[in-house]
């Protein structure tokens, strides 16, 4: 049974610049990303792959989705965070009763925090030139 042939869920999920496109599957638990396995993708960091499975585990459906990810943008914690929102929001769609958890968790909310622009006259977005006053 091929994955394009079953019904599935599907929602993005963003942080920073990062954004995700999750889709999940009724499967046994694999989660790919880009292609790859998650451990393959992260490059065997422990904290991303356990940020990755939170909503999972959390709703207790770890062995119930494939979940099949497409993400870009952003630096690696970044992607893990999107496609820890991303895979949040499906599971909502995918049944409406794990909604309450995860919210509670705090894993439906967007994480608005992003970079600062930089500002002319300074070196960074607050970093000011050195004063010297003679």
């Amino acid at each position: 049974m091929s994955q394009s042939s079953t019904r599935y869920f599907y929602a993005n999920g963003k942080r920073k610049s990062a954004v995700a496109r999750v889709r999940l599957y009724p499967g046994g638990g694999e989660i790919t990303i880009n292609g790859k396995p998650a451990t393959e993708y992260f490059g065997g960091r422990i904290q991303h792959q356990a940020m990755i499975a939170q909503p999972l585990r959390l709703t207790n459906t770890l062995d119930q989705y494939n979940v099949i990810v497409n993400v870009k943008g952003g630096g690696s914690s970044g992607q893990a965070g999107a496609v820890r929102h991303g895979i949040a929001r499906a599971l909502t769609i995918a049944d409406e009763e794990l909604r309450p958890p995860l919210k509670r968790a705090g894993l439906l909310t967007r994480d608005a925090r992003v970079k600062e622009r930089k500002k002319p006259g300074l070196k960074r977005a607050r970093k000011a030139p050195q004063y010297t006053k003679r």
